[in-house]
């Protein structure tokens, strides 16, 4: 069989992955300054931030941007 490898950094990982990611490199105060959005800089908490950024797609993009970002600047 040939498997194709996808490219996209994104390809596999729920959101819930990438916030918990972010959060693991950053924290929730460093991810606030970073990303200047509510459910990071007051009372942030995984279960919160996913709810906000599930129905808010402008915020979910800026996540997933960084994530990208942080994933492209380990790899190389």
């Amino acid at each position: 069989m040939n498997e194709q490898k996808s490219n996209d950094p994104l390809h596999g990982k729920t959101l819930e992955y990438i916030v918990r990611f972010l959060y693991a490199e950053y924290g929730w105060e460093e991810l606030g300054n970073k990303i200047k959005i509510n459910c990071f800089t007051s009372n942030p908490s995984a279960q919160s931030s996913l709810k906000f950024l599930r129905k808010t797609p402008w915020a979910r993009k800026k996540v997933e941007d960084l994530y990208i970002e942080v994933v492209k600047n380990v790899t190389g």
